[in-house]
């Protein structure tokens, strides 16, 4: 296949979102444990995100832990938690010196709190202005998402600063997890599954879907590419006819 260029693109989305599948599946096809397979697909992160930079995606947000992954087995969360911290503490650094900032979304109580510290320490080094944002997903879930939000605005209410008809979509969506950046573009999942299972569920009402069959350890550079690709050959048209887009492109 020919290399694709982002430069060539006609097209690239602001904001990527990615549900990370197929992590165990690639482990167990090689009589790995499942934890190899997180292992591996850390390789597939650094590789997305260095063709997203160079093609210029403002945000990429990755689906890294669910409020549903608690149910795994208890010896895999460990591990995967002690995964996360490892990661957190020996790539902040080298984030901050490319020129990424580090967002975490996701209700952090229930973590470690040594790993919330952690957390809060690789934003801090992070942070800047104009800076190519990677969002990662922990102990994250889209209703928890609009529940919060919504129990925002009931304090709101409560507290007599707002009244219930003065709510607007726009007042809701400001109060989600990821408030002020812009909405997903697109959302791909790899493993083969067809499905958003709970992520960014307000968030992803107008993103395009980009489903692969690749495990996410194999998920690379040309296979991001294809998608941004993908991407770009597809019409956006927000509930407008095909027609009104193209005008509105012409004028």
């Amino acid at each position: 296949m020919e290399k694709i260029k982002p430069a060539a693109l006609a097209t690239v989305p602001r904001h990527v979102a990615i549900i990370m599948d197929g992590n165990n599946r690639w482990a167990k096809k090689r009589l790995l444990p499942g934890v190899a397979g997180h292992k591996a697909g850390v390789d597939a992160v650094r590789a997305v995100i260095e063709v997203c930079a160079e093609a210029r995606v403002e945000v990429l947000t990755l689906f890294a832990f669910s409020s549903e992954n608690w149910q795994r087995p208890a010896e895999e969360v460990g591990a995967l938690m002690e995964l996360f911290f490892t990661m957190l503490r020996r790539e902040a650094r080298r984030l901050d010196e490319n020129n990424i900032s580090l967002r975490i979304i996701g209700d952090r109580s229930r973590f470690h709190p040594e790993l919330q510290a952690a957390m809060a320490e690789a934003e801090a080094l992070t942070v800047g202005p104009g800076r190519f944002v990677l969002q990662i997903a922990a102990n994250y879930g889209g209703q928890w998402d609009i529940a919060q939000a919504a129990q925002q605005l009931a304090r709101e209410v409560q507290a007599g600063r707002l009244q219930p008809e003065e709510i607007t979509p726009s007042m809701l969506q400001a109060r989600l997890a990821t408030g002020e950046l812009p909405l997903p573009d697109l959302c791909i999942r790899t493993g083969g599954e067809h499905r958003i299972s709970n992520f960014l569920l307000w968030q992803l009402a107008y993103a395009e879907l980009y489903f692969s069959d690749l495990y996410w350890p194999d998920f690379k550079h040309e296979a991001m590419r294809v998608a941004l690709a993908d991407f770009a050959s597809r019409q956006r048209r927000f509930g407008k006819t095909s027609e009104q887009v193209e005008a509105g492109a012409r004028a």
